[in-house]
């Protein structure tokens, strides 16, 4: 699919700490502004219990999960939208990526520097707010100029998109973001070719000590009342105790970690579903012998452009998509005994895929 979620935050609240754990890779977590240089490119693996479960009634020779990229970037301070600290390349990182994971500090650490000296998630998400904010007024008001210049011949729409423009610049200097401002269908196109950061979707990650993983403290009550306009999820995560989730070699090792934790899960697999869900992802499974997998397509796309993604020539030659229910494959066992009951599904171009599907395709190249 390509599509990316970047991590994002000031510097020193554990985002790479927070990569790492996701990843199981090594970037450096350091104790000082900037560690994070370079963005960090990593690939998880998307949990899904389902797909375990098709495999234990397959027994395939593999199995294999669907994954979504991330990016841990460079952390950002004050003045970054006038190229201060390593504003310029984590605002050109920011704009690459399709959804945002904003990590946010809500932990006591005098062992840990906190850039603005004391520690605020409140603060420090509007920081990171009013600094993307400020690019996109610059990049509104360019865009303006143009449409301006589009406007001089007269036609009717121009002029619209000139009055639409200067609407949502008006509320960008409001200091509301992006997303926040409704957007008709009319110019939904136009919206999209903004590339606009903060209209970009976002999930909150905030990253406490261990005591706060369960029931929070009194920085994420007070950063959660602060959001609640948003509608966007809120996770409280140890990024301390997921990266030593993550070191540990076995399953068992780490469920036995977790249930001593009192965690029913590690808290990356929350972030990864709800990133999944933030991207606007499906899951389609393909089942045999050979392999059981997990396939990843944007919601509302249909059959021939899901089984695109298998192979360019499944979609240019599909005929037919034979299609199972993921529930009624685990009631009945099989796809034999799902034929047999009269319960998959043949259909055809128009077909919608839904979450869960369990597919074939039938082609001819």
């Amino acid at each position: 699919m390509g599509l990316q979620c970047g991590i994002v935050g000031l510097p020193n609240v554990g985002k790479s700490t927070l990569f790492n754990a996701l990843t199981s890779a090594k970037a450096l977590a350091a104790n000082y502004p900037f560690a994070t240089k370079e963005p960090n490119l990593g690939v998880i693996v998307v949990p899904d219990p389902r797909l375990d479960k098709l495999a234990e009634l397959v027994k395939p020779q593999k199995v294999l999960p669907t994954s979504v990229e991330i990016l841990d970037i460079a952390g950002l301070i004050k003045g970054a939208s006038k190229g201060e600290g390593l504003g310029n390349q984590f605002l050109a990182n920011i704009r690459e990526v399709d959804a945002i994971v904003h990590v946010v500090r809500c932990f006591e650490d005098d062992n840990v520097i906190h850039v603005d000296g004391s520690v605020d998630p409140v603060r420090d998400k509007e920081i990171i707010d009013l600094e993307l904010i400020f690019k996109d007024i610059d990049t509104m008001e360019k865009r303006i100029d143009k449409l301006k210049k589009q406007a001089k011949s007269g036609a009717k729409d121009d002029a619209m998109n000139v009055e639409w423009a200067e609407k949502l610049l008006k509320h960008l200097e409001a200091e509301k973001p992006a997303r926040s401002f409704e957007v008709d269908d009319h110019y939904k196109e136009l919206y999209k070719d903004l590339w606009l950061l903060t209209g970009k979707p976002i999930l909150y990650v905030c990253n406490v000590d261990e005591a706060s993983v369960k029931s929070g403290n009194e920085h994420t009550r007070r950063f959660m009342e602060a959001v609640k306009s948003e509608n966007a999820e809120v996770l409280l995560i140890c990024a301390g105790i997921e990266a030593e989730i993550a070191e540990l070699e076995s399953r068992d090792e780490r469920m036995e970690f977790i249930e001593a934790m009192g965690l029913e899960e590690p808290g990356v697999n929350r972030i990864i579903r709800a990133a999944y869900k933030l991207l606007n992802l499906n899951t389609y499974f393909t089942a045999g012998e050979k392999e059981v997998r997990a396939w990843t397509i944007q919601k509302g796309w249909k059959a021939p452009q899901a089984a695109g993604v298998i192979h360019t020539d499944f979609e240019k030659g599909f005929i037919r998509a034979e299609v199972i229910k993921y529930e009624d494959f685990i009631r009945y066992g099989s796809e034999h005994a799902v034929k047999e009951a009269g319960k998959m599904g043949v259909e055809g171009k128009e077909y919608v895929v839904e979450d869960g599907d369990v597919m074939h395709f039938r082609f001819n190249v």
